[in-house]
């Protein structure tokens, strides 16, 4: 290699050891930095390697090429070729055993010298040395030699080129004889041998690429090409080669070798080396001359359902080890995609490894998945006991489990939704509640007989009070005491429907909170019940509620002292017990602990302290204001509110705002802060007008739902929420999109081909006579031109299948399993859309059980493998 650029191989055995081959022959070890191995004055590969010069060799002048012995004795053993045809073999610095010394130094010399282009050992035989050679028109180019064989007598060589060979050789030495000759009056630039079969060996001719067979050499197979150059064979696919030609890449399969089965784009400087990665399948490194880059070409075998080979696909990418420009490379051949590189110029050497292009995926069941060189990982979210409570599920995985318990669908108990949705959600448990109760009172007989109440209800109580007339004070007693209280209550229609939406009273015209305040007993919501209670201005009550409380299983002990405070009571203003309770409040837990003494200790018409505590209930606040704000404060509280319901995305808000543009908005703030399009769309279809539906907004919601279930697979569950939708929304029904039309007039006769029994005339006016279970029609009704004709039973499509032969190999699949055989499915038309072949639904299906490609002869469509979806089973169909 004098004066050309350096080149590096690797040790076959020896995973730290590599050889740099240039005017002389430099032997390294390679190791971690700072370790025992790499000592002061050692070169820098890398920021973790460095690498130590083991052995120098400089006795082997004008080298061309190297090879490195396959085998493990004798320890590193090269074959040198050198500019004058000569194969020597040396080696670095070893103690020899007495099989290495009688190889070092011996020499293979051909008959008419010429310049050595390439070495190659027989893998398996690894006495068999190849070496191909410049061309001359009395000699052959390609010699295989024995490197156990002895000097030949009969080959006569001349005094001054043995003593031109070594200082030390004699002619015991030197061999003459080569095993086999090959490729006579041509030149051979590269060579590899096989890997499939040790006896066939590769060479890159002067214009083509032949295989040679030692077990028959007088004949060869070639193939005319350019591309000769650096011929190498797959490790991991030994029927795929690589070779090139100034700065083309060919891909060669030796099952096919009649032309490249790939050609890499075309570079624009010459390439100098081509190889294969030893520990990763597909993978091509290319070199071009003065350049400091290396291309790689990753080659990958997309897999079909049917086990059909495909073109690989190329993925083409380039890694930037060094600064200077690149002499050679050579990959590590067994740490992964590791390579040592050398520059031209100094002999610097880099360690790299190739890092692996990440292919990243999400699932649709949110698990996160990626795979990196051999390693597939896969990243799931998983709910832990101490952990659970801890990290919250993502949205969609929520979203998934409430689908599976049909969440969004119990329209009766509107309620139980979010008992279905797990009950843990406050702000979920309040939007069911307000819907159920808004239903409630939609379905009122009084309310339906007075015309527009229906479409009121779910216009929200921000739409309701704005409409509230005839408002009447009252002042009453304390319930229990014949105390007169100075605290006004207001009444209306509209504040009475208002009350009823937020859950406090019941169907009637009396305030009738008793029902409401046991069912928060029975829920053990004692502060809230007591507050209620209160609010009605009844304190007796509210005493009673908390001692019940206190004495109940697992009761707070600390609301009989609650009670004690509430019993005292008293309207004076500069009491004792109004000082203490409005300086004492705000240290209790209980959000309507505080309300309560808020409440008693208030102005009449100023309760800020009640309406603005927002850790109390949006219903029980509206509910307060409804009885105890006038006209003139309730709608500016309302107004408020709803702004920051509407802010927040709460969707306690939703009783304001009702199914509204309003409403809307909120659930826009709602989905833009969780992305919960699941409740979004249920919300929205449970009594909105059109105009909301036909909102851009909220069909988005839905379509988005609907995606959603699609590509979880829950193709019943989008089913059963198309059907609900189309209940709750019949503008939403779809109309038939697609119909089968006869060829030649265009008409539909879907209609008219369904074999099922039809009564009356039957298919008669069709010209078809016979009983109506045994009708077909075989021609359009419109124009009478005959239907196509099924591909496998070769009769006109509209024939019961019943009445065809079947076409599959086994007896179950000829008769297309008796029970289902009058099944509607197989009488249905299907043909490719590639190909347009097809024929009766039940025929196809048993034809590509046992085929891939079309029944129609001469026809290679594979009509059932263009079907994605064809293999996918849903994922609800448990």
């Amino acid at each position: 290699m004098s004066g050309s650029k350096p080149d590096i191989l690797w040790s076959p055995h020896q995973p730290d050891r590599f050889v740099i081959c240039d005017s002389e022959l430099g032997l390294y070890r390679i190791g971690p930095v700072g370790s025992a191995e790499t000592k002061a004055g050692t070169l820098p590969l890398s920021e973790e390697s460095a690498a130590t010069l083991l052995a120098i060799n400089s006795d082997t002048p004008y080298m061309k090429c190297v090879a490195w012995y396959p085998k493990h004795e004798p320890e590193c053993l090269l074959a040198v070729g050198q500019a004058n045809g000569r194969v020597v073999l040396t080696s670095l610095g070893q103690s020899h055993n007495s099989s290495c010394k009688d190889l070092v130094g011996k020499e293979f010399v051909p008959k008419h010298a010429r310049q050595c282009n390439t070495l190659a050992w027989n893998p398996v035989d690894s006495n068999l040395l190849a070496a191909g050679l410049d061309k001359h028109r009395a000699d052959f180019s390609v010699l295989i030699w024995d490197i156990s064989s002895k000097y030949s007598p009969e080959a006569s060589v001349a005094a001054e080129k043995i003593r031109l060979s070594s200082v030390d050789l004699d002619s015991s030495t030197v061999v003459t004889k080569p095993l086999y000759e090959l490729g006579q009056n041509d030149a051979c630039l590269s060579l590899c041998w096989l890997l499939r079969d040790p006896k066939l060996l590769l060479a890159g001719m002067h214009r083509n690429l032949a295989i040679f067979d030692l077990r028959n050499t007088s004949q060869k197979t070639f193939v005319n090409t350019k591309a000769i150059q650096g011929v190498t064979v797959d490790p991991h696919f030994h029927d795929r080669v690589a070779s090139f030609f100034e700065g083309q890449v060919a891909i060669w399969d030796l099952r096919k070798f009649e032309k490249p089965v790939l050609t890499l784009t075309e570079q624009p400087k010459p390439l100098t080396k081509v190889a294969w990665c030893p520990t990763r399948t597909g993978l091509l490194a290319t070199l071009t001359r003065d350049s400091n880059i290396i291309r790689l070409y990753d080659m990958q075998h997309t897999p079909t359902p049917i086990g059909d080979e495909t073109e690989p696909t190329i993925i083409e990418r380039s890694v930037h080890p060094c600064e200077s420009q690149i002499g050679s490379f050579a990959w590590h051949p067994s740490s992964q995609n590791r390579m040592v590189v050398v520059s031209a110029a100094n002999r610097a050497m880099t360690d790299f490894t190739v890092f692996e292009r990440i292919s990243l995926a999400w699932s649709t069941t949110t698990s996160l998945m990626w795979a990196c060189g051999r390693h597939l990982y896969d990243c799931v979210e998983e709910g832990a006991e101490g952990v659970e409570s801890m990290i919250e599920k993502d949205i969609a995985t929520k979203m998934r489990q409430r689908a599976q318990s049909r969440y969004g669908h119990d329209t009766i108990q509107v309620w139980r939704n979010h008992v279905l949705a797990g009950g843990n959600d406050p702000q979920l448990k309040s939007l069911w509640h307000d819907l159920f109760y808004m239903k409630q009172c939609a379905e009122d007989m009084e309310l339906k007989l007075q015309g527009n109440k229906q479409s009121v209800v779910y216009s929200g109580i921000k739409n309701i009070v704005k409409t509230s007339s005839g408002t009447t004070e009252s002042r009453r007693c304390w319930s229990g005491s014949d105390r007169q209280t100075d605290v006004p209550r207001y009444h209306s229609e509209e504040r009475c429907l208002a009350l009823r939406l937020c859950g406090w009273i019941s169907r009637g015209p009396e305030i009738d909170m008793e029902a409401f305040l046991r069912s928060l007993e029975q829920e053990r919501e004692w502060e809230r019940a007591a507050a209620v209670a209160l609010f009605n201005l009844d304190i007796r009550r509210a005493i009673q509620i908390l001692n019940k409380g206190a004495t109940a299983e697992k009761g707070d002990l600390n609301l009989n002292v609650v009670a004690m405070a509430l019993s005292g009571y008293t309207d004076e203003k500069s009491s004792l017990w109004r000082e203490m309770c409005s300086s004492l409040r705000l240290q209790l837990k209980n959000p309507y602990l505080c309300v309560m003494f808020a409440f008693l200790t208030s102005e009449p018409g100023a309760y800020d302290g009640v309406l603005y505590e927002s850790s109390v209930a949006v219903r029980d606040r509206v509910a307060f204001a409804c009885m105890f704000l006038n006209d003139a404060q309730l709608p500016r509280y309302i107004d408020k509110l709803t702004n920051d319901m509407k802010e927040a995305g709460n969707l306690e808000g939703m009783l304001l705002t009702g199914l509204t543009k309003d409403g809307v908005d909120l659930m826009e703030s709602y989905v833009n802060r969780t992305g919960d399009v699941q409740t979004a769309s249920f919300c929205m279809l449970k009594g909105s007008p059109g105009e909301v539906l036909k909102d851009p907004r909220v069909q988005c919601w839905i379509e988005n739902y609907r995606n959603l279930l699609d590509a979880w697979r829950f193709w019943h569950k989008r089913a059963e929420f198309d059907i609900h939708r189309g209940k709750l929304d019949p503008t939403s029904k779809p109309l038939a999109q697609v119909f089968v039309s006869c060829n030649f007039c265009g008409k539909s006769i879907s209609y008219s081909c369904s074999a099922m029994p039809h009564q009356g005339r039957g298919f008669s006016q069709y010209g078809v006579s016979g009983s109506p279970t045994k009708s077909k029609v075989t021609s359009c009704p419109g124009c009478r031109k005959p239907l196509p004709r099924c591909a496998l039973c070769l009769m006109n499509m509209g024939t019961p299948v019943s009445n065809c032969p079947g076409t599959g190999k086994s007896d179950e699949k000829v008769d297309l399993t008796r029970e289902n055989k009058l099944a509607q499915f197989n009488n249905w038309f299907t043909w490719c859309h590639n190909c347009r072949h097809g024929g009766h639904a039940g025929h196809m299906l048993s034809w590509f059980r046992d085929h891939t490609e079309c029944p129609v002869s001469a026809c290679t469509c594979k009509c059932m493998q263009l079907d994605t979806t064809g293999n996918l089973v849903p994922s609800d169909s448990s």
